[in-house]
């Protein structure tokens, strides 16, 4: 383990602090009816209202990701091929329980969501002291098992299953005879110590949990929350610490959330890599691009440096501690391409954000939001967005059942990534 300077210290905790500010920004456009977030409210302790500038700017970043997301969500479910979602430095969003609301049928196969400790640690937090986010974790776990067993249907289990060692607690409990072995098998039993709620989780040929353990809270119906770990785990959605300049912890939190490398992956990096030194972001986009074989790279970060406006941008961003780090080396939307195709990405489109907003946001909706404030601020509107990027690269080494359409590849089409 590299040693860690004090600056950089500094600096990382500042970048967690753009988390707050940034679910405050969207509890402020949630409440606008700029976009439509029932979740946003568990994650902010006190809100705001945003200026219209701002809350325009969070739409239009919202409506181009989950474009993208839900493009590449209902191509596969339409396919029936299983898929999976990873997101870097995810802070406290909350898409995950957005998905399970508003379109449960379209939920990948795994979803892992990666962040600094100190970020994930209050994350599980809200989340263990919410049973109706709870509830629906459960509910999604507990469907998955279901589904599991009916022929036809997808199943909420990969290649790499969440191991029984994850969601088991520790002895005594489990030296407790809470499972016998019988021909091979796994054989959940109901041999329960005193004082224990529910039963042991166990696994039945490799599917997913079929019986609950609750030990003091820690593993409830097939999810496992450790609050002073900053993890969640269950075989659907997983929350885990992850410094992303240590790629063997990337590796094994991949591992451990059970994410097949064989499997279409959606890779949402959103204001991340932007903030580490360009040698740590090139090593996270190259081991993606190599332990994945099917996916696509979803980065949105900033651009243009150079100009009046963006060296403001980044003059301001440093004086709150979070220099962009890695923006000297993606200037442009070419040079986010380049590091794409560097890192070993097949292919790599990449617009700024006020082409997106004209040109492939959805119109209608897009008039909708026009009308909810008296807006004013044009010049600077375009400017902002002229600094703001999208930029996906595509890996399609081992597409298996996608057809010659490729399942990253088709998803942009008619987005402007063709």
């Amino acid at each position: 383990m590299r040693a860690v300077s004090s600056a950089a210290y500094s600096s990382d905790t500042s970048v967690q602090g753009t988390n707050d500010d940034a679910q405050v920004s969207k509890m402020s456009c949630a409440k606008a009816g700029y976009f439509k977030d029932d979740f946003i409210h568990f994650f902010v302790k006190k809100s705001s209202r945003r200026s219209p500038l701002i809350n325009r700017g969070y739409y239009s970043r919202h409506a181009a990701l989950r474009h993208l997301l839900l493009d590449f969500l209902k191509r596969s479910y339409e396919r029936g091929i299983q898929c999976q979602v990873l997101c870097l430095g995810a802070g406290f969003d909350t898409t995950w329980f957005q998905l399970h609301q508003d379109s449960p049928h379209l939920l990948p196969t795994r979803y892992l969501e990666v962040d600094f400790k100190e970020v994930t640690q209050r994350k599980v937090t809200i989340i263990s002291g919410q049973d109706s986010l709870k509830d629906r974790i459960k509910q999604h776990v507990s469907s998955a098992s279901t589904s599991a067993s009916v022929p036809g249907k997808p199943a909420c289990v990969g290649t790499n299953s969440v191991q029984p060692s994850d969601l088991v607690p520790p002895a005594p409990f489990t030296a407790a005879s809470v499972r016998q072995q019988s021909g091979g098998e796994v054989a959940a039993v109901s041999i329960i110590p005193d004082g224990v709620e529910a039963a042991a989780v166990e696994y039945l040929s490799g599917a997913a949990p079929i019986l609950a353990v609750k030990d003091a809270g820690e593993v409830e119906a097939g999810v496992k929350l450790d609050v002073q770990g900053g993890t969640l785990i269950s075989s659907c959605y997983s929350i885990l610490p992850v410094d992303l300049k240590d790629l063997t912890a990337l590796e094994a939190a991949t591992q451990r959330a059970g994410l097949d490398p064989d499997l279409p992956t959606y890779i949402l990096s959103e204001c991340v890599l932007v903030y580490m030194e360009p040698s740590d972001s090139a090593a996270v986009i190259k081991w993606l691009a190599g332990h994945f074989k099917t996916a696509a790279l979803v980065v949105y970060e900033q651009i243009k440096p150079d100009d009046a406006f963006g060296q403001q941008m980044c003059s301001n961003l440093e004086s709150r501690g979070c220099p962009l780090r890695g923006i000297i080396s993606t200037p442009t939307l070419e040079a986010h391409c380049q590091r794409m195709r560097i890192g070993g990405w097949s292919d790599a489109k990449s617009h700024d954000m006020d082409t997106i907003y004209k040109l492939y946001l959805d119109p209608v909706d897009r008039a909708r939001m026009e009308r909810l404030e008296i807006f004013d601020e044009f010049e600077e509107w375009h400017m902002i967005q002229e600094h703001y990027s999208i930029t996906i690269g595509m890996n399609n080494d081992n597409a298996k059942e996608c057809t010659s359409n490729s399942e990253t590849g088709s998803f942009m089409t008619g987005f402007g990534f063709t």
